[in-house]
């Protein structure tokens, strides 16, 4: 993969992340970054997030996204890098 080829992320980020406005944070966050994508609730308490964008813009949402000034309280975040998919248009929360 060329050193500037797009990449995706998907975090699932664990804690006390629904009910805070964790997803509205990454979204802007992600929009700041120019990326595009998704922050999702699951069932289980988790955020997926699915970023899509540069290496270096998906590595500092990561950053902030286990950072201390998130909303709530993260607790983990699980990180899988692959190659961008299809498109994805702006950064929506599901």
């Amino acid at each position: 993969m060329p050193k500037d080829a797009d990449v995706r992320l998907t975090a699932w980020v664990h804690g006390r992340v629904q009910g805070v406005g964790f997803r509205w944070w990454t979204r802007s966050r992600a929009l700041e970054l120019g990326l595009t994508g998704f922050a999702a609730n699951k069932s289980d308490g988790r955020v997926q997030v699915v970023a899509q964008g540069s290496r270096d813009a998906c590595e500092r949402l990561l950053d902030l996204l286990q950072g201390e000034n998130t909303p709530g309280s993260v607790t983990t975040v699980v990180a899988d890098w692959s190659d961008a998919g299809e498109p994805i248009t702006g950064f929506r929360e599901r």
